[in-house]
């Protein structure tokens, strides 16, 4: 079951509120959770920038929502007391307190850069806010990266199958494996036995991954035979299996490598890879978020 929506937060958020006193966020966060029965697991969840959970951000946007619309307000650090507003608002007792809702207040539509919206602009901000401004932005960027990953493999299926094998391996030296002079090389084209190239696991070569690098079509599917061919030539070796390919791997070949050892990789997650590690690509931009440093403020409280 998906968290809630972080405009779903706001009435109990209000709600937690309305003895007029004041509260701090952390008793906010408990009481909200509660109410809207969430499990460990979901409070557990992360962005997947993997910084903060899905919970604190989405709770933290619906503070940011309802101070900015006048609802709510902050007389001290991490606390919160409903405003005389609020209470009304309580007391009309909406069913949903979305951004359709808050868009009633002056200062809320200042807050979105809207001032007295028409009905077609007033729609278009309730659609992009469906989401908060960090859900957006994570999105945004998981769409980019998937439309590099279709622009990456374009390129790779440009090259000759000698050079997808060179390519393998180059990457699998940028993730840390051959980190040294000739200890990822390509083996013999007439007599490679179905191993296209070995790599050492460690700086000392104790351990090698014999790799197979297969460049073929999407509309192919790597099946159960050929890991199964893979796994009788590396057999006896002494060494583990890594395949790479530019499509995709069948059901059953996928349990088969499990059961023997066999790293699969295919086009989705070379692309994924070559990215993490920047091969093959180079950065556009750099956005940096920042939050606030709670320590740095501490330093100022009294006593």
């Amino acid at each position: 079951m998906p968290l809630p929506k972080y405009y779903e937060m706001h009435k109990p958020f209000l709600e937690y509120l309305s003895d007029g006193k004041e509260h701090k966020l952390k008793e906010l966060k408990q009481y909200v959770s509660k109410q809207l029965h969430l499990t460990e697991s979901q409070l557990a969840e992360m962005l997947p920038s993997g910084r903060q959970t899905v919970f604190d951000n989405r709770i933290g946007w619906a503070r940011t929502y309802l101070k900015k619309a006048g609802l709510i307000e902050s007389p001290s650090r991490a606390a919160f007391a409903i405003t005389e507003e609020g209470t009304k608002v309580l007391e009309d007792n909406p069913e949903v307190i979305d951004v359709d809702y808050l868009m009633r207040y002056e200062k809320f539509q200042e807050f979105q850069g809207i001032l007295n919206p028409s009905a077609e602009d007033k729609g278009k901000v309730i659609e992009e806010n469906d989401e908060t401004p960090d859900d957006i932005f994570e999105e945004a960027f998981k769409k980019i990266n998937r439309s590099l990953q279709d622009e990456l493999l374009n390129e790779v299926m440009k090259l000759s199958p000698r050079a997808f094998e060179k390519l393998a391996l180059d990457l699998m030296a940028k993730m840390g494996y051959g980190t040294f002079e000739n200890s990822a090389r390509i083996t013999s084209v007439t007599n490679d036995e179905g191993i296209d190239g070995v790599i050492m696991e460690d700086k000392l070569g104790f351990d090698l991954i014999y790799v197979q690098a297969k460049k073929w079509d999407e509309d192919h599917t790597v099946g159960r035979p050929e890991v199964q061919a893979f796994v009788g030539a590396i057999a006896g070796k002494g060494g583990k299996g890594l395949f790479v390919t530019t499509s995709k791997f069948s059901k059953q070949a996928i349990e088969y490598a499990a059961k023997q050892h066999i790293i699969l990789i295919d086009g989705e997650k070379l692309t994924g890879y070559m990215i993490e590690y920047n091969f093959g690509v180079s950065e556009k931009k750099i956005f940096t978020i920042k939050g606030i440093d709670t320590d740095t403020f501490n330093d100022y409280v009294d006593g």
